[in-house]
C-alpha cells in the first residue's frame, strides 16, 4: 500500500473513532465556548457556513434512497409541524399573556423556542445516538417551509417579537439553503463509488467529520454563557434550569407518543420537537428585545447539545427497539 493509502487508512480509522465518541465533541464545544469567550467571539462568524456544511453532510449520508425512506408518513408529518409550531407556541403564548408575564424573557424565549423550526444539525444529533437521521432532516424541511405561515399568529401574539415580514424572507433564505445544500450532497452522491466497503468507509468519515463541526458550532452558539457566568451566575443558574425544563421533558414526550405509531422514527421526532433553530430570529427581532433573550437563546443550546450524552440511552433504546420489531 501506498503512503497516501496508509495515511487515508489512519484517517478513516481515526473519524470512526470521532463518531463514536461523538458526543464527548459536543461537551468539549460546551466548555470551550463558556470558558473561552474570546474564541466564542471569533467562531460566531463561522456558525452559518458550519451549520450548511453539517446539512450537506447528512444529506450526503443519507442519498436519495435515505431521502425516499423518511419521507414516507408525509402527511402525519405535516401536522407533526403544525403541533409543534403552531399550537404548542400559540398555547404558551396565551398561557403567559393570561398570566400576565408575556414580557419576562423566560416567558418570551419559551414561546421563541417553540415557534422555530428544528436546529439544522437535527440530522447529526440523531446520527449520535445510532437513530435514523432521515425523519429529522424531513422534519427539518417541513418546519422551515411552513415557519413563514405558523410564525404569523405567534408574533402576533407578542408584540416584543416586532414586525413579521423579515422573518418571512429568512424562513425562505433559509429553505433555499437547505435546497441548495441537500441538491449539491445528493449530485455528489451519486458520483461517490458503491459497494458495501465504500459505503462503510463514506459513513465512518461523514460522521467523523460532522462530531467535529458539531463540536465547532457549539462553541460559537456559546459566545453569551461565558459572561454571564462571571457577571450575573444567578440569572445564569434559573435560566439554564428554565432551558433545561423547556428541552428535556418536550423531547420525551414527543418521542413517546411518536414511538406508538413508528417507533423507527420517534427518537428523531423527539430530537426535532425540543431541538429548535430559535438563533434564527435573533437578526430580525428588534435590539431591546434581543438584549433580553441573548441569554436564554445561548443558555438553550446546552441541552439541545447535550442531547447525545443525557438521553443517548433512551434514544439508543427506542431505536434498538424499533429495529428489533
Amino acid at each position: 500500500m501506498t503512503r497516501a493509502g496508509v495515511m487515508g487508512v489512519r484517517l478513516t480509522a481515526a473519524l470512526a473513532w470521532i463518531a463514536r465518541h461523538g458526543r464527548y465533541a459536543l461537551v468539549a464545544g460546551l466548555l470551550a465556548g463558556a470558558l473561552l469567550p474570546g474564541l466564542a467571539q471569533a467562531m460566531r462568524g463561522a456558525i452559518a457556513p458550519l451549520i450548511v456544511a453539517l446539512l450537506f453532510l447528512a444529506v450526503l449520508r443519507l442519498g436519495s434512497e435515505g431521502l425516499r425512506a423518511g419521507a414516507a408518513g408525509l402527511h402525519r408529518a405535516v401536522g407533526l409541524t403544525l403541533g409543534m409550531q403552531f399550537v404548542l407556541p400559540l398555547l404558551a403564548a396565551g398561557t403567559f399573556a393570561a398570566a400576565g408575564v408575556a414580557q419576562h424573557p423566560l416567558a418570551m424565549g419559551a414561546v421563541l423556542i417553540l415557534a422555530a423550526a428544528p436546529v439544522t444539525g437535527s440530522p447529526n444529533l440523531a446520527l449520535l445516538v445510532g437513530a435514523d437521521p432521515a425523519p429529522a432532516l424531513r422534519q427539518l424541511v417541513l418546519g422551515t417551509a411552513l415557519l413563514p405561515l405558523t410564525v404569523v399568529p405567534v408574533f402576533a401574539l407578542m408584540p416584543a417579537f416586532g414586525e413579521t415580514a423579515a422573518v418571512l424572507g429568512l424562513a425562505l433564505r433559509l429553505l433555499a439553503v437547505i435546497v441548495l445544500a441537500g441538491g449539491a450532497a445528493l449530485l455528489l452522491r451519486s458520483r461517490l463509488p458503491a459497494g458495501p466497503d465504500a459505503t462503510r468507509d463514506r459513513t465512518a468519515v461523514i460522521d467523523g467529520v460532522s462530531a467535529l463541526l458539531l463540536g465547532l458550532v457549539v462553541i460559537g452558539l456559546m459566545s453569551a454563557i461565558g459572561p454571564a457566568l462571571r457577571a450575573a451566575p444567578g440569572l445564569l443558574a434559573v435560566t439554564l434550569a428554565a432551558c433545561f425544563a423547556l428541552n428535556l421533558p418536550l423531547q420525551v414526550l414527543a418521542c413517546r407518543l411518536a414511538a406508538r405509531r413508528n417507533p423507527r422514527a420517534a427518537p428523531a421526532i423527539g430530537i426535532t420537537a425540543g431541538n429548535r433553530n430559535a438563533a434564527l430570529f435573533l437578526s430580525v427581532l428588534p435590539a431591546a428585545t434581543v438584549d433580553d433573550l441573548l441569554l436564554f437563546i445561548g443558555c438553550f443550546q446546552i441541552p439541545m447539545y447535550l442531547t447525545p450524552l443525557l438521553l443517548n440511552g433512551w434514544y439508543r433504546r427506542i431505536a434498538a427497539d424499533a429495529t428489533s420489531r
